[in-house]
């Protein structure tokens, strides 16, 4: 009982370390998102949308606020586990991390949560942001929650891979510049992947981000582009297989040894 109790106040202080650093620089990791989706409405969804029309029913500027808010999430969650852990090893503080009595178990998930924090707030920022050029009228609230635990969870624990293999900081950018930035925008953010013609839409069919997007845009809109259980499948084996994955990194040591 009392090991658990001290592992549970490790944990805490790792997650609270990693909310802190969050909004210590708020003007990093949450304006600038925000900025930058605001940006997507007036441009995709107020100039083009006004030509595109309706898509399943909905104007357009509803129909790609669901997948920006998923941008978002994605993307912050993924860029600050990368930039926090990178630091971390950087600076060399992850040394006297390791050799804490804390278990890597607890390390991994302290990380994670401070992605999923930073990922989750961005996401409700956009939220507001969204409901300044379109009205959101939430038809499944649950599939909202769980979607973004789910995808700002993955997310977290893809920058934290990222990070381990890191040598430098450039070695952080390399990963959301030519993969990470290519399958969002290929996720069915701006579009339905049922307009695109039959290769394409089998070839979309392997980008996870697709189940992601298409899911949360159920939750929000209550429309149905791909199945629901095929998502949760899907999110449910990258979030094990990513965890596995990253505690198996972290027990062999692996880019932690200079």
């Amino acid at each position: 009982m009392t090991r658990m109790r001290e592992n549970w106040i490790g944990l805490k202080t790792l997650v609270a370390k990693e909310v802190t650093r969050i909004f210590r620089i708020w003007s990093q990791t949450l304006i600038p998102p925000m900025i930058t989706m605001t940006l997507y409405f007036v441009i995709f969804g107020s100039v083009i949308g006004a030509r595109v029309g309706k898509i399943s029913g909905f104007n357009y500027m509803a129909y790609i606020a669901p997948g920006l808010i998923m941008m978002s999430v994605i993307t912050n969650s993924y860029s600050n586990v990368v930039s926090s852990f990178f630091g971390a090893k950087f600076a060399r503080h992850v040394e006297e991390l390791m050799v804490s009595p804390l278990p890597l178990t607890c390390i991994l998930l302290g990380y994670m949560a401070g992605g999923m924090v930073r990922g989750l707030l961005t996401g409700a920022l956009v939220t507001l942001v969204a409901l300044f050029f379109t009205h959101l009228d939430p038809a499944h609230p649950w599939i909202i929650i769980t979607v973004a635990l789910f995808t700002s969870a993955i997310f977290s624990l893809a920058g934290f891979t990222n990070a381990i293999f890191a040598k430098k900081f450039d070695d952080i950018s390399i990963v959301p510049t030519f993969v990470l930035t290519p399958l969002t925008y290929l996720g069915g953010v701006f579009y339905s992947i049922s307009l695109l013609p039959p290769f394409w839409r089998s070839l979309s069919r392997f980008n996870p981000i697709v189940y992601m997007v298409s899911a949360f845009r159920t939750g929000i809109l209550g429309i149905y582009t791909m199945p629901l259980d095929t998502a949760y499948a899907i999110m449910s084996l990258f979030l094990l297989g990513l965890f596995a994955t990253n505690l198996w990194l972290l027990r062999r040591g692996i880019g932690l040894r200079s």
